[in-house]
């Protein structure tokens, strides 16, 4: 896989630094094309333009064809810049050397690449490469690293003649050779390949990675009959959670020292059929493309935009060119936005997306990027949000709803809607309904099921939040993603620890209560007696708190413990502010971070991530500080434990 620049939802849409830098490209003639699943955009002839819309078309459509029951979708929009020759297509290569490459990214992935081809380039082989992996992802949440890449391998091989005759499965050179003189991997060993493995990172061992890769695949698929089928099946038991070994065995009906020897026979037979087929008619899409000239401004939008995401210095350039031009122009304002945002400068970063929402109030992307600059402006200097105002969280979530009306199967969307939910504690039932939708969509997105994880978490219900979880930290997602679920997932482990002790305290009371016989009932209260009729214990009836108060922790030394209603937890960038009323007092209790405290909870209708912003009616909470007045902080102690409880529980009798 050729790696680039990605974006990070999670951390910030956009990196980049400015620098000054006249645009190369000026004053051509720029054609926007769109086709089915592409938009594309060119200085060249509107016929080239079309020619490689239509060459993505038909590999996207024969792509299908190999795994008929999979749905595989790409939500992320794709924009394709075609230059018509070396010299404009120069300032935004990624290399010299290079005739296309294709850049992802969480909101809108990038395909460039150039017309005016020189000996044996081909700008396709990268691009069908990548666009594989964005198909296989989108789909495949749990796929092995040697299925994705081997058949990204495979696919880079794909051509078609006269619209109507395609191939793929060509031998690739460099692979045959590295088989037929290195040493293949255990078959074992090449499914346990990860993106952390040194096969998949080391540039010495990662070649035979990726021959093998390929070549596995070339078996599977052409190799011998059946295997196809059955290798569907294997990926399908995974995505089930199946353990590996059972699931080859299962899905194969064989061992992994079997296929192994199976594999080496076939490559030392240094033959490689291509599989071939033939359409009834001609993949023509040209009717279904609509085209226009387009802008000088739109140019240079969508090519400030195309450096933006790719982390270059000079992106701002070409989007102050086209503001220059045309100052009301949405993408060139959402695009201006983003990139001030990366800065800091929100205020001047909002002034830009409000602007490009007036102005195109029908681009999903605008909606989206206007809500993201506004959940950002909490944010502390690590980019944590520091909760948000209910006017805020309404009016991000206006902007997100809109996004999803105009573009149901966009992922990032409900990402930031489920964000919000958690931090304001609002419309958690609409975020739960709406993630689940988008995850029949687009079952590989790791990070709506992390999402998903969290409101279940939230809303107690913590078997379905397992399930989500360990999906995501045994998915091949990035290491701060796997720790932030592997974290929950041990914050879930303690939170059904303690309600087993909690049910099991109950259950004691009560099979205690029933077990010897009431011989009187005085007002509220239960009298037992011994055989001797001598009284030996004395329960009050009317007070439900008494199992719960012996599992509540006890205070140390120093430590003061008090009942009272959790009215709000403030977050800037001096800490974390607990504010309780206990009586007649309020109090306001510090901790620099909430790892640092201890936080259970009792009450089911309170679950899951507990965080910045007002607590509706406030929550009835016993709380373990220390009293220590900070004038400075205007706080009258820090908080060492938080744990919530039932309306009705009371600390003392």
């Amino acid at each position: 896989m050729i790696k680039r620049l990605t974006v990070s939802l999670a951390a910030a849409c956009l990196f980049l630094t400015i620098a000054s830098q006249q645009p190369a490209i000026a004053r051509d003639t720029w054609t926007s094309v769109q086709s089915k699943n592409f938009f594309l955009i060119g200085n060249g002839s509107e016929k080239e333009i079309k020619q490689v819309a239509t060459r993505l078309e038909q590999f996207r459509q024969v792509f299908t064809y190999l795994f008929p029951s999979m749905k595989f979708t790409a939500p992320v929009p794709t924009t394709v810049v075609v230059f018509k020759s070396q010299g404009s297509y120069r300032p935004f290569k990624g290399g010299a050397n290079l005739a296309g490459y294709f850049q992802p990214g969480p909101d809108v992935n990038y395909i460039t690449l150039t017309t005016d081809l020189q000996g044996a380039q081909d700008a396709f082989d990268v691009i069908f490469h990548e666009y594989t992996h964005l198909l296989v992802n989108n789909t495949i949440g749990k796929a092995p690293v040697w299925f994705n890449e081997g058949l990204a391998e495979y696919y880079s091989t794909f051509t078609i003649k006269n619209d109507q005759e395609f191939a793929i499965g060509k031998a690739i050179g460099n692979h045959v050779f590295l088989l037929r003189e290195s040493k293949m991997l255990p078959l074992r060993t090449l499914f346990d390949v990860d993106h952390k493995s040194p096969h998949y990172n080391e540039r010495n061992k990662q070649s035979i990675f990726y021959a093998q890769s390929w070549a596995i695949m070339h078996y599977l698929i052409i190799g011998k009959p059946g295997r196809l089928e059955q290798l569907s099946k294997f990926l399908d038991l995974l995505s089930k959670n199946v353990p590996k070994d059972q699931a080859f065995q299962q899905a194969f009906q064989t061992t992994f020292e079997a296929m192994e020897k199976e594999l080496r026979e076939y490559v030392q037979k240094d033959r490689y059929d291509i599989l071939k087929g033939h359409f009834k008619r001609k993949l023509e899409t040209d009717s279904e493309m609509q085209s226009r000239v387009i802008s000088e401004a739109e140019a240079q939008a969508y090519l400030g935009d195309l450096l933006l995401h790719s982390g270059r210095k000079d992106s701002l350039t070409y989007l102050q060119k086209a503001l220059s031009l045309e100052p009301d122009l949405p993408m060139a304002n959402a695009a201006m936005g983003m990139a001030l945002l990366r800065e800091r400068k929100s205020a001047e970063a909002l002034s830009h997306l409000e602007r490009a929402v007036k102005a195109n109030s029908q681009n999903y992307l605008v909606h989206y990027y206007y809500a993201y600059a506004l959940s950002q402006q909490n944010a502390d200097e690590s980019r944590m949000v520091m909760g948000f105002t209910p006017e805020q969280g309404e009016k991000i979530r206006k902007e997100l709803l809109k996004a999803i009306e105009l573009r149901p199967d966009y992922p990032a969307s409900y990402r930031l809607l489920a964000f919000v939910s958690l931090v304001t504690g609002h419309n958690i039932e609409e975020a739960r309904t709406l993630l689940t939708r988008a995850i029949k969509d687009s079952p590989g997105r790791t990070e709506l099921a992390f999402m998903l994880g969290q409101i279940y978490l939230r809303n107690g219900d913590l078997k379905q939040a397992r399930t989500l979880l360990e999906q995501v930290v045994n998915s091949s997602v990035e290491d701060e993603t796997r720790q932030s679920a592997q974290r929950m997932l041990s914050q879930l482990t303690s939170m059904e620890e303690q309600r087993a002790q909690f049910d099991a305290q109950r259950a004691e009371r009560s099979k205690q209560s029933s077990a010897a016989p009431a011989l009187s009932i005085p007002g509220n209260t239960v009298t037992t007696r011994s055989t001797g009729d001598e009284p030996v214990q004395q329960t009050t009836a009317s007070d439900p708190s008494s199992y719960l108060r012996e599992v509540l922790k006890k205070p140390a030394e120093g430590e003061t413990q008090i009942q009272g209603l959790l009215l709000r937890i403030d977050c800037d960038a001096k800490g974390i502010f607990f504010v309780v009323k206990s009586g007649d007092v309020t109090l306001r209790l510090h901790t620099p971070k909430f790892e640092l405290m201890e936080i259970t909870s009792y009450n089911p209708s309170i679950q899951g991530d507990i965080t910045c912003g007002p607590r509706k009616g406030g929550e009835p909470a016993v709380v373990l500080f220390i009293k220590r007045a900070d004038k400075r902080l205007k706080t009258d102690g820090t908080i060492k434990a938080i744990e919530f409880v039932p309306n009705d529980f009371k600390l003392t009798q």
